[in-house]
């Protein structure tokens, strides 16, 4: 976002906490939904009351007194144009000053000064990307014993995925859970979205649970702590850590982590039937239509093997927000990648869980399901045919005249201009660094319950990868987020998945 609205949300934000606001109310719990959006988009709506991603994750460093706890795939807040072996290699200091990539600089100075602060900083992550992989959180941590960082490689415990949530944890009480990476891109030339939670300890203290497996996971023998499991559910042998409900009973060890439901006589994790859900009052200052009546929120964790107490996995918390729509509503539904199976696993599980949920409901409740899907330079390329196999949906709902059936799925492609322009400027000429220009943010939202998570819709997002999810029925956020994915969708940045073409496949 220019400078100017984002100052005026800054002030809005910080109006809305602290002006006059009695010390009960200053002590409640409060959401902001959270953007980045890239720059050179003139012609997409911006949604009042959302803040900048730079912003908060500002805040969250700068407000820390005590301790600040990430979760990180991989660092390059700093950006590197005069380095041959970065994406950003090439571009000039003004080229550099209009991608925004200053915003980077500004969130690493907050983490540095809030080290220096003696905050205790905790960070687990994978093991990053080239050129520096992880040289920034280690330099972080350099000549400070306050801080320290973890790299933890998920392909040791479940044979690939990675560690791909990310989330800031700031004094046990002020949390953000999205799509953001720590990259300067992912400020000013990526499209994210996540919320900000401020003074909600009940909500840090349940996303800590999940830190410190993370944490625990790290110190451990992975050698030690697998097996090799028989997925009855995906149909394939795979690693898991030994504690898996995808072993038989008396094939596991016992779990290191906090205990998750018992569920004994099972093969992997079924859905609960009452997973546990947060009574947490939360206010939204940054909607017009904040209430102070009690709606339930809910957390979701993946892989299923590091939930715990009664949580549910995170493909649960997919699949119960799309099928929690009203009769008639409608389902949004926003990601980068979709697939309907795994990417990186060494034998290819086919994964039709959200698939089926939507056929489901456009059947039995006659909704509408909007899914907005990234085109860019790195586009998966049997997505189209997945995307188009579920657009089938519309002809099968129609195929019978004894069908009582109205519902129908729309896709489209999210095109963020000069998504075809990415690289390295010296070598391609092109117009941005790479890996940008892209709609990075996943998230659902039916006419009942919103749902911000950290992951792609893949099998390998759900069952080998770390993720989050934020859910809640909190018709403010359910609002705000709708309104969101509608300035998305109706802007000329979208283009139609076309449906099958049956004649020609004939």
């Amino acid at each position: 976002m220019p400078p100017w609205p984002r100052r005026l949300l800054l002030l809005a934000a910080v109006g809305a906490l602290w002006a006059g606001a009695p010390a009960s109310a200053a002590a409640s719990c409060k959401a902001w939904l959270v953007q980045s959006v890239p720059t050179d988009m003139p012609h997409l709506r911006r949604v009042p009351g959302v803040l900048s991603t730079a912003d908060v994750f500002q805040w969250l460093s700068g407000n820390a007194t005590k301790n600040l706890d990430i979760l990180a795939q991989y660092w390059q807040l700093l950006a590197q144009p005069k380095n041959p072996k970065s994406g950003d290699y090439g571009f000039s200091e003004s080229d550099m000053a209009r991608f925004g990539a200053g915003e980077g600089l500004r969130v690493y100075k907050a983490l540095e000064t809030a080290a220096d602060r003696k905050v205790k900083i905790r960070i687990v992550q994978h093991s990053g990307f080239a050129p520096d992989f992880d040289e920034e959180s280690a330099n972080l941590a350099a000549g400070r014993p306050n801080v320290q960082n973890v790299t933890l490689l998920f392909g040791d415990w479940w044979g690939s995925g990675v560690l791909h949530a990310k989330v800031w944890i700031s004094d046990k009480k002020d949390v953000y859970i999205g799509s953001a990476n720590n990259d300067w891109k992912s400020l000013t030339q990526v499209k994210e979205l996540g919320i900000y939670f401020a003074d909600c300890p009940e909500i840090a203290k349940t996303i800590e649970v999940y830190f410190e497996n993370l944490w625990t996971l790290s110190t451990l023998n992975s050698t030690a702590c697998t097996k090799i499991a028989w997925d009855k559910q995906w149909q394939t042998s795979r690693k898991v850590p030994c504690w898996s409900h995808f072993l038989r009973p008396e094939q596991r060890c016992r779990s290191p982590l906090p205990l998750s439901v018992d569920v004994p006589y099972v093969d992997g994790y079924p859905s609960l039937a009452n997973p546990e859900m947060l009574d947490v009052l939360i206010e939204t200052p940054g909607h017009n239509i904040s209430t102070q009546e009690h709606y339930l929120s809910y957390l979701s964790f993946a892989p299923p093997e590091l939930s715990f107490d009664k949580f549910q996995a995170d493909e649960q918390g997919w699949v119960d927000t799309i099928k929690s729509v009203n009769s008639g509503g409608i389902v949004r539904i926003n990601t980068m990648d979709w697939l309907g199976q795994s990417q990186y696993a060494t034998q290819t599980v086919f994964w039709p869980s959200l698939s089926t949920a939507i056929s489901e409901i456009i059947f039995s409740k006659n909704a509408t399901v909007r899914l907005l899907v990234a085109y860019w330079t790195h586009f998966i390329p049997n997505t189209e045919n997945y995307l188009k196999s579920l657009l089938y949906s519309n002809t099968l709902c129609t195929s019978s005249k004894y069908n009582h059936c109205g519902g129908k799925v729309e896709i489209r492609y999210y095109v963020v201009p000069g998504y075809n322009e990415t690289g390295q400027a010296t070598v391609t000429g092109n117009r941005y660094p790479d890996f940008t220009r892209v709609n990075h943010g996943k998230y659902a939202v039916s006419n009942t319950r919103a749902n911000i998570g950290t992951s792609n819709l893949i099998w390998d997002y759900f069952y080998t990868t770390a993720g989050v999810s934020f859910g809640t029925g909190n018709p403010s956020i359910v609002s705000q987020l709708q309104d969101v994915f509608d300035a998305d969708w109706d802007s000329p940045y979208t283009v139609p998945v076309k449906p099958l073409d049956l004649e020609a496949s004939a």
